[in-house]
């Protein structure tokens, strides 16, 4: 056989030999099956979260600054003031421009939200790969920051996210940038920790504690020795960092200071701290870490509050005890993580500790999950730090204490193994049931409802159908949050708008479930008049004193005005030092009208000579639904 007759016979033979191999993401995955693994992780933790913030909607904070952005422009007024003492000039740029662009959509804030999560995810991947020995256990503090039950609130609601998400992907990649700023020496990677951190100052105040986290970080996993000499070496090892970052953090909060702010609600007592401390580590952080809750209190549109079960709190308790004891028996180093993550933690309790305690909703921060979702992220590097060892550590992976005989029995490993796999399994079974239960909370949602009855209804309503501007109710947008709780700011956004007036003989407005009803006002009414079969009679030209049967502080009011009128005519009709001009007509009349005054009784001015008026009708108050 001739050359070029073999090498034909033989070319689809080795054709088919490589259409048999495996293909590009065959290739891929077996370059680095970890990775891999660690990339199909993030894209479940994704895919899942974002199904589960489709179930809700936007919450009250997301309404107000819906509300706000209609209101205002892009200038650095809006963008450098804040916003629940937040200074996020960042964020509220993406809040102008998605409420802008999208109204009340919700499924850009869900990509906007998803793509968030997956940065910080692979982002996490990567430090971890960098910061800890190669393996399979790279997979454990990935999948306990991915899945924690904590963070899901950061991935449900977008000003909750936005405040977040860029904070805690600046805390990843600053601590990167540092990792290797520390190992190298290289200014470049210094320049990149400032960058990073200023990058999430733009987002949240709160990230200020990377700095402080850098440098713990750095003195517990890369010196050596007892305390003062660890801190005395990283100070003077690594200063160039120090001195940037306390210029960066100094600057900031000299501009901070300077932003007008309500005050810090500072705790009223020392047991007020104590019991926010209890909650914050017993009832949150550590049952959150293995898998907890497992229940949660329901809490309106807002998200769900930790609320979980006392035996499994405990439990949860004697777990981490347990693990910390093991892994620092393994190696000594695992003791200077989980100082890292309590010193961190310490942080954190203090800073929620002198600014939110104080306030209407103080006895609840300790248990609202969002407060600690960077904990969890420090808890992540933290736990890789204690279980696998640091990449470039010289430490050998050997018990640091010489072990009990029975520990090393031949079964011995085998139970090892299968107490810890059994304890992944009921993390895992938790972390699902934990979710689960969120999801059943976060898919009750009033405002949602609420606003598309609104809509309906306005769709169906008579062509001239006007509105009082009254208050959405408290589970929509609660009262303190005045006057955004308004009708006329929660509907900026919405594609139906109600027309609003301040006089109409014929007002609606909505009731609790969004339905449009007639107005009636309650409050105070006027008094019986002395004229038998009109009441108070008004005059043409002459002023009328009318009591009211009780006083009436300065507020904003509606008045019910029902009278006989012999004639058209306009009329002044006074509260206090409050004047408003009405018009009257023949014949019997009401008329709605706003009014903001005090007093205990009304004046009443007809100003056309000859009409004469009755009434006995007057209420002033507040403006309801009128009942079916």
């Amino acid at each position: 056989m001739s050359m070029p007759q073999a090498a034909a016979e033989t070319r689809p033979a080795a054709v088919g030999a490589e259409d048999d191999g495996p293909g590009p993401i065959g290739r891929w995955i077996a370059a680095d099956r970890v990775r891999a693994v660690a990339i199909a992780l993030i894209v479940v933790s994704v895919a899942s979260r974002a199904g589960l913030a489709a179930r809700g909607w936007f919450s009250q904070d997301e309404f107000v600054i819906a509300a706000q952005v209609l209101d205002t422009r892009l200038d650095p007024d809006y963008l450098l003031g804040t916003f629940n003492n937040h200074l996020m000039p960042a964020g509220l740029a993406v809040a102008w421009l998605m409420v802008r662009a999208a109204g009340f959509a919700e499924w850009p804030w869900i990509l906007l939200l998803a793509a968030g999560q997956a940065a910080v995810g692979i982002a996490l991947y990567r430090l971890l790969r960098d910061l800890l020995r190669p393996g399979w256990g790279l997979l454990v503090p990935l999948s306990l920051f991915l899945f924690s039950p904590l963070t899901l609130e950061v991935s449900s609601l977008w000003l909750v996210g936005l405040l977040v998400l860029p904070p805690q992907l600046a805390l990843v990649l600053a601590v990167a940038a540092q990792v290797r700023y520390v190992r190298t020496g290289r200014k470049r990677h210094l320049v990149l920790v400032a960058l990073w951190v200023v990058f999430g100052l733009l987002f949240d105040t709160k990230a200020l504690l990377i700095v402080p986290l850098l440098f713990l970080l750095t003195a517990f996993l890369f010196t050596k020795g007892r305390a003062w000499r660890s801190l005395v070496n990283t100070v003077v090892r690594f200063w160039p960092a120090w001195l940037m970052l306390t210029a960066l953090s100094g600057a900031y909060l000299a501009y901070y200071l300077t932003r007008p702010a309500r005050g810090l609600d500072e705790p009223t007592s020392v047991g007020q701290v104590f019991t926010f401390l209890g909650d914050l580590i017993g009832d949150t952080v550590v049952p959150g870490l293995l898998g907890g809750p497992w229940r949660w209190t329901y809490a309106g549109d807002g998200p769900p509050l930790s609320d979980p079960y006392d035996i499994a709190k405990w439990l949860s308790w004697a777990v981490l005890a347990a693990l910390i004891v093991v892994t620092v028996r393994r190696r000594p180093s695992a003791g200077r993580a989980w100082l890292l993550l309590a010193c961190y933690l310490g942080l954190v309790a203090a800073l929620f500790a002198v600014t939110r305690l104080g306030g209407p909703l103080g006895p609840l921060v300790g248990v609202v999950p969002r407060y600690v979702a960077d904990v969890v992220l420090v808890a992540a590097i933290c736990v890789g730090v204690a279980l696998l060892g640091m990449k470039d550590s010289d430490e050998d992976d050997v018990s640091a204490w010489p072990l009990p005989t029975v520990l090393r029995e031949p079964g011995a490993f085998a139970v090892g193994l299968v107490s810890m796999v059994v304890l992944l399994a009921t993390i895992g079974v938790g972390t699902l049931w934990s979710t689960a239960r969120f999801g059943d909370n976060w898919s009750t949602k009033h405002g949602r409802d609420y606003l598309a009855t609104t809509q309906a209804e306005l769709a169906a309503a008579p062509p001239g159908t006007v509105f009082f501007d009254t208050t959405v109710p408290d589970r929509v947008v609660a009262g303190y949050f005045w006057p955004d709780n308004l009708q006329s700011h929660f509907f900026r956004p919405a594609p139906r708008k109600p027309t609003f007036v301040t006089m109409s003989e014929k007002p609606s407005t909505f009731d609790e479930n969004g339905r449009i009803r007639p107005v009636v006002v309650e409050g105070r009414k006027v008094a019986p008049g002395p004229v038998e079969g009109c009441g108070h009679l008004a005059e043409g030209g002459r002023t009328v004193r009318i009591p009211m049967d009780g006083y009436l502080v300065e507020w904003p009011y509606v008045v019910h005005f029902g009278y006989v009128g012999s004639g058209d005519s306009t009329a002044v009709f006074k509260l206090g030092d409050a004047t408003r001009e009405i018009t009257l007509k023949s014949g019997l009349n009401d008329v709605f009208f706003m009014l903001e005054g005090a007093g205990s009784a009304v004046e009443l001015t007809v100003n056309t000579p000859g009409v004469r008026l009755c009434t006995n009708l007057i209420t002033i108050g507040k403006a309801v639904p009128k009942p079916q």
